[in-house]
């Protein structure tokens, strides 16, 4: 099955970039079995040395007696981005960072994922649609 590589021109991607709030809270863990965990529930996974993190609903975590930490809100910026697009994870962080909120990305083949402070949802947001009126 053939792919479509997605925009790589940054205005492009910054201009057509549509973030959607995705709903639920969503936390990240860390656990050294992946399969004591129904991979149904997982948002995204990634191993590392210390075991392999994982998002997932905040409400899954806890039914599962998994310890977290941080409760976070997930954002999709809605523009097919190619993974060889260069800048946009620079200019969204940037942004996000200059108005003192943090965020963990995660990049998917179509979509890039933003996961900030649930208590920053709405400005996140805010700043990420304004992006688009500073071209």
């Amino acid at each position: 099955m053939k792919q479509n590589k997605g925009l790589t021109n940054l205005e492009e991607l910054i201009k057509n970039m549509d973030p959607i709030l995705n709903e639920g809270e969503y936390v990240f863990t860390s656990v050294s079995d992946l399969n004591l965990i129904p991979r149904e529930i997982t948002i995204c996974e990634i191993k590392e040395k210390e075991g392999v993190t994982i998002v997932l609903l905040k409400t899954d975590a806890e039914k599962l007696g998994l310890s977290f930490d941080y409760i976070a809100s997930w954002i999709t910026l809605n523009v097919h981005s190619s993974l060889e697009a260069v800048g946009l994870t620079a200019a969204f962080s940037s942004e996000l960072g200059n108005n003192k909120i943090s965020c963990n990305v995660v990049a998917g083949y179509y979509h890039d994922h933003i996961f900030v402070n649930k208590k920053d949802k709405d400005r996140a947001i805010e700043v990420l649609q304004n992006m688009k009126l500073k071209l």
